[in-house]
């Protein structure tokens, strides 16, 4: 990987190339960002299966001759040779005993707990501690912390990407209506904004949890309701920068509509800020819900959340493996989009176009990526 991160370094920027190729060329030169955006990506991707890699059913499994696949099978405890006609549990020492016998096998994922499986067989109370069946202990219900870790990543990362789309979408559409058309309209906006933003969010997120059930949904909504304010300051912004240039009026007098030179003309050229600050909006939203399932009022009870597991760290001191390696995995989280942000920041940097377009054989490297 590092030799072909410095190959990608030693090739020269072409003059021809489009300002987006330029753009993605400075930022996997900038070697913190491009391996933020790796890692970042592969868990990720390890997130979105993780069914497949921490589950307490079996993947596959052959009993008797006959071929299971207990992740999307219901199969009853009787069918392995159990008392009861109830779900299996394969966590019990006497299905694995079956399991065991000459022709029987089944093959488990790497973690064989699932976010929402009780420990039963535990040989220390609850929380327990790291161990070869728990690797980072149990909590304080007995669920198994790697497994929480895992699908918890997973709820946060998706919820700070719909957030963070959601607010981007608010954003970049306010903001274009108010610099484009500018006086009144912008001034009625900028005085709505100005209410709005004052109110109480916090209290109001309580007043909400208090009269309808924890949602997801519900959070996202309530979320979205004032997390596009910021950005749109800055696309607004732009727009009453670029509708003034030459190419816009030039639009105009050819007689394009509106909507045609917002969405074809001025858009294109003021995305920079949207694309810059997604990262950041995207960490600010993950510490949002981690934040409110600290203070219990996220996600509904029983899903997988880092919040929820800041907070038994809290009330249990003595467990540190809870708190310590929810710890890790926000920090790393957040540290690796914070990483990939200011790559993109340098990648868009007009600055740094103009130095690539005055001499295309010289990449001048960021401190990042010299380092």
């Amino acid at each position: 990987m590092v030799r072909d991160f410095k190959a990608l370094q030693a090739q020269p920027v072409s003059a021809s190339m489009s300002p987006a190729r330029r753009a993605w060329r400075r930022f996997t030169t900038n070697r913190l960002g491009w391996v933020s955006l790796c890692v970042l990506g592969v868990l990720f991707v390890l997130s979105l299966g993780a069914e497949l890699v921490s589950n307490d059913k079996p993947l596959l499994a052959r009993y008797d001759g006959e071929w299971f696949v207990p992740m999307i099978q219901d199969i009853p405890e009787t069918r392995f040779g159990g008392d009861f006609d109830t779900p299996t549990d394969y966590l019990d020492p006497f299905i694995q005993q079956q399991f065991a016998k000459p022709g029987n096998w089944a093959v488990y994922p790497i973690n064989r707990y699932h976010h929402s499986t009780l420990n039963y067989f535990a040989k220390e109370p609850n929380p327990s501690r790291p161990s070869a069946d728990n690797w980072l202990g149990t909590d304080d219900r007995g669920r198994d912390v790697v497994a929480r870790l895992l699908y918890g990543f997973r709820v946060s990362l998706l919820f700070g990407l719909a957030l963070t789309l959601v607010g981007v979408l608010l954003g970049v559409v306010t903001g274009a209506i108010q610099g484009f058309f500018g006086g009144r309209t912008d001034l009625w906006f900028q005085r709505f904004i100005e209410i709005w933003g004052s109110m109480p969010e916090l209290y109001l997120l309580i007043i909400f949890s208090a009269l309808f059930d924890p949602s997801v949904a519900l959070l996202l909504i309530v979320l979205s309701l004032f997390g596009w304010m910021g950005l749109s300051d800055y696309v607004r912004a732009e727009f009453l920068r670029n509708r003034q240039l030459d190419y816009v009026r030039a639009a105009r007098a050819m007689g394009l509509s509106n909507f045609q030179i917002i969405w074809r003309h001025i858009l294109p050229n003021s995305l920079t800020p949207v694309v810059t600050f997604l990262p950041f909006r995207m960490s600010a939203a993950i510490l949002a819900l981690t934040s409110l399932d600290f203070l219990g009022l996220g996600v509904p009870p029983g899903t997988p959340s880092l919040g929820e597991l800041l907070a038994q760290g809290k009330n249990n001191i003595d467990a540190w493996w809870i708190s310590l390696s929810t710890f890790a995995v926000l920090v790393v989280t957040l540290l690796l989009l914070t990483f990939m942000g200011d790559a993109l920041r340098d990648a868009l940097d007009p600055r740094k176009a103009d130095a690539d377009q005055a001499d295309p054989h010289k990449v001048a490297p960021t401190k990042a990526g010299a380092a």
